[in-house]
């Protein structure tokens, strides 16, 4: 296995369970790839780049019986919080009448709409999971033929091909509503929410939700992300895994058309019946395989296949709580909700153009989350961490110094302490993400998440060079923190290998 991301940590379990002997190289000293929990400060510990929990598939929780393992998730109630530059305010709850009556004291008809907002969705999801549960899904268009035929083309326009805005345009009339929930269409994307199929990038994040109690519905994992890492290193080392950290894998060994093992940084040679990468595409196609072993064809598709990097996490140590001028106090929801600050569609739409232009947004989209919070064993008493996932962060020509100005004066207008609170900072930008958990051009999920790359049209387990398996977020359905294509890698090597 290369890799001991969240996704080979699952397809390693699944093997291993099935009496394979498995053995994983990571090339960092800590595994769990992007699902991490590092310290910040002296005492101040951070999920560093993923933060929530959603998209993780019931199947492998039950399966690798990971609440016995140490996983505690908090479903996030409530699910936002959303102040506004004139200081109003509106939390999306889990709870429909409740959500409803925030709205209300925005936009009357916004929250007469929002119950059809929620049909909406459950229709959707349940018409679209199952492809995120196959393991061989139609390309696109028989997708979208598929919908048709069951009268449904208004799923496939508006959770799929459409745009995040036509989306949320089509149920809600207020910019302040619209602005919010048109965030999830953009999430990890170098595109603006008007720009077509961010419609399904808003889709791929209401899968999830089960483990929660409801459709698209997140959590906190209790510890930081890097405790679901734990969970699953755990199951792993019962199952007989052997897991080695700081050994780069440098190539994969193709001997007579076929895998037969790896080869390490530090020139050892590790001969395997089946190798199954968590790297991205690009980094296992165009680094570790040999240019023999593909056709010229693939490479071109593996070239030309999209990766945007798109996100700038900024993480805080803070000595003291967030003071929104929305909502003054001390500790209440407004800190235990996701902090959404996205006004407009607008404002979301400046904010892309402004990367267009080969600049970090000055006033940019941000997901802010307080994670001692909802989770106090993060930092000690009177100190908080609290970070955001930003977006948009061009590909070049800006510094991590300029992501910090831009996210701590956009924070500074909603809850003015924070600049002065700030004890220890850290910005990771496309380039840190990519060196440091090897995301190529920084994309967080393998490659963007628009539909013509998604259902069929992803990557498959089963790569041109038998032997060799496609295990991460690059392959179906795709990137989050769902287990899916580790699972699905798995199942794939096992029936190849006449064990299921």
């Amino acid at each position: 296995m290369i890799g001991a991301g969240h996704n080979g940590l699952v397809a390693a379990c699944y093997l291993a369970r099935a009496g394979l002997s498995v053995l994983v190289l990571e090339r960092r000293p800590v595994v769990g790839g992007a699902a991490v929990t590092e310290e910040l400060m002296p005492g101040v510990r951070v999920s560093s780049a993923s933060y929530s929990l959603s998209l993780l598939r019931p199947d492998v929780h039950r399966d690798l019986d990971l609440a016995r393992h140490g996983l505690v998730i908090t479903p996030k109630d409530p699910q936002m919080f959303v102040p506004l530059p004139d200081d109003r305010h509106f939390f999306v709850w889990r709870d429909e009448a409740r959500t409803q009556e925030e709205l209300a004291r925005i936009h009357r008809p916004d929250a007469d709409a929002y119950p059809r907002w929620g049909r909406f969705w459950e229709e959707a999801v349940a018409l679209l999971r199952p492809f995120a549960e196959s393991s061989s899904p139609p390309p696109p268009l028989e997708v979208e033929q598929d919908l048709a035929r069951r009268g449904r083309s208004e799923v496939w326009r508006l959770a799929v091909a459409g745009s995040a805005a036509e989306c949320v345009e089509e149920f809600f009339e207020s910019d302040e509503v619209r602005g919010c929930f048109a965030t999830q269409g953009i999430i990890g994307t170098q595109a603006s929410p008007r720009e077509p199929g961010t419609a399904w990038v808003m889709g791929y994040h209401a899968l999830g939700g089960e483990l929660n109690g409801a459709t698209g519905t997140w959590g906190w994992v209790r510890g930081g992300m890097g405790a679901l890492t734990a969970a699953l290193v755990s199951a792993a080392y019962e199952a007989g895994v052997e897991i080695r950290t700081d050994v780069p894998v440098d190539s994969v060994l193709v001997e007579n058309g076929k895998t037969v093992g790896v080869t390490t940084s530090g020139g050892a040679v590790e001969l395997a019946g089946a190798v199954l990468s968590n790297a991205d595409p690009k980094r296992t196609f165009l680094g570790l395989v040999p240019e023999f072993a593909l056709e010229p064809e693939f490479r071109r598709d593996v070239e030309e296949w999209r990766v945007d990097g798109a996100v700038a996490k900024v993480n805080l140590a803070l000595a003291e709580l967030p003071e929104f001028r929305a909502l003054p106090g001390g500790l209440g929801p407004q800190h235990r909700a996701t902090t959404e600050i996205a006004p407009s569609i607008d404002y979301l739409e400046a904010a892309s153009a402004e990367a267009a232009a080969g600049r970090f947004s000055s006033r940019p989209f941000m997901e802010v989350f307080v994670q001692s919070a909802s989770d106090p064993t993060l930092a000690p008493p009177g100190r908080h961490v609290v970070s955001a996932f930003t977006q948009y962060a061009p590909a070049s020509g800006w510094s991590p110094d300029d992501a910090l100005r831009s996210v701590l004066a956009t924070l500074k207008r909603y809850a003015p302490n924070v600049p002065d609170a700030v004890l220890a900072s850290q910005v990771l930008g496309p380039p840190e993400l990519e060196e440091r958990f090897g995301l190529t051009g920084g994309d967080i999920f393998h490659g963007a998440m628009l539909p013509e790359q998604s259902f069929g049209a992803r990557f498959a387990y089963r790569t041109p060079v038998p032997g060799l398996y496609l295990c991460g977020s690059g392959a179906s359905p795709g990137g989050g923190v769902m287990g899916a294509a580790g699972r699905n890698a798995a199942a794939t090597v096992l029936a190849d290998l006449g064990r299921l």
